[in-house]
Order: structure tokens, then C-alpha cells, then sequence
């Protein structure tokens, strides 16, 4: 028990700490690299709370890409940082002032929170014991059993955005260049080169 809390600290202070370091970091790609700390450390939470399916999730699909991606896509930017700073400290008020507003809210609804008296026993209930069956097989049985349609729809969704995307790619527009494979293997040197012969101390 004494590991597991001493875990349990480390991963959540570094994973608050690669959160303010995220938002405060001035450099975008440094702000990247934190969040893929604060992945991994909210990865481990997941692993000491037993929920290790959702931990390999979070690692392999956002580290392993969504924040690449974003890392990719910032690297490839050309940033001015000089613009970045005079916009933040343009809009610090106003954020500082949503900022205030969201935190009382959060006080609030924590202040106010309470839990109905027979909330937990009926919780209790209906869970079955943890010993008995694993999280990767309760979440695979609730997602094929009770959501399974809203489930098959999700997968529906994602397909219709993936034809679409590939449909507008390959559309034929006038006025755009496209690569066309067929014409870069037929092409032959003596069309698209053309030696000349220049003279020693004269240009073309």
C-alpha cells in the first residue's frame, strides 16, 4: 500500500505539474511535449486504479497519435512568438477573467455537491466483485450489450467521414495541379531536359 500511494503522488504531481507547464510553456513544441508526459502520467493513474485497458488506450492513441500528430503540425509551422506573446498578454484579462468564473462555478457545484443516502449501498448492489471479472471484459460487455447501437453508429459516422474525406481529395478541379503517377514513370529524359553546350567564361 505504501508503493502504490507513493506511486500515486508521483504520477499525479507530475502529471499537474506537465499541465501547468503545458498552458504556460512558450515554446509550442516544449507545450507538445509536455502533454505526452501528462499522458503517460495519467496513463499510470489509470494502471494503479486497475483500469489498464484505458491506460494502453491512452497511450497508444494519444501519444502515440494525437500528440504526435500535433507535434508534427507545430514543427511544421512557422510561428512568430513575439505575435504569440503580445496576444496572450492582450487577452490575459479576459482570460483571467473566465478563469475566476469557472473556478467559482467548480466551488460551487463541489460546495453544494451530496450524496443520496442509499446512492452507495444501491451501487454496491449491483456491482458485481471486482475479483470476478476484469475491466477490459466488463467494458467490452457493456459496449456490445447495452450500446450497441449507438456503438455500430459511431462506426458508421467515422466511415461516412472517411469516404467523404477521400472523395473531396481525388475530386477533379480546374485551375489545380495533380500528381498523376502513370505520367511521372512514362516521362522520358530527352522530353523534359535539355543540354546546352556554354561557353568557357560566358553565362546561358
Amino acid at each position: 500500500m505504501i508503493i502504490q500511494g507513493l506511486a500515486f503522488y508521483l504520477f499525479a504531481i507530475l502529471a499537474v505539474a506537465s499541465g501547468v507547464l503545458v498552458i504556460s510553456a512558450k515554446n509550442p513544441v516544449h507545450s507538445v511535449l509536455f502533454l505526452i508526459v501528462a499522458f503517460f502520467n495519467a496513463a499510470g493513474l489509470f494502471v494503479l486504479l486497475g483500469a489498464e485497458f484505458l491506460a494502453m488506450i491512452l497511450v497508444v492513441v494519444y501519444v502515440g497519435a494525437v500528440a504526435v500528430l500535433f507535434l508534427f503540425v507545430v514543427m511544421m509551422l512557422d510561428i512568430n512568438f513575439v505575435e504569440l506573446r503580445q496576444g496572450f498578454l492582450n487577452y490575459l484579462p479576459i482570460g483571467g477573467a473566465v478563469g475566476l468564473l469557472l473556478l467559482a462555478e467548480l466551488l460551487f457545484i463541489v460546495g453544494a455537491w451530496k450524496m443520496a443516502p442509499g446512492a452507495l449501498h444501491g451501487l454496491q448492489a449491483m456491482a458485481p466483485h471486482p475479483a470476478d471479472i476484469h475491466n477490459t471484459q466488463a467494458l467490452g460487455a457493456l459496449l456490445y450489450t447495452h450500446y450497441i447501437y449507438l456503438f455500430e453508429a459511431s462506426g458508421l459516422i467515422l466511415l461516412v467521414a472517411m469516404i467523404g474525406a477521400i472523395v473531396l481529395t481525388h475530386r477533379r478541379r480546374t485551375g489545380v495541379r495533380k500528381q498523376v503517377i502513370a505520367d511521372q514513370i512514362a516521362r522520358r529524359p530527352e522530353d523534359s531536359v535539355e543540354l546546352k553546350k556554354v561557353e568557357s567564361g560566358r553565362g546561358i
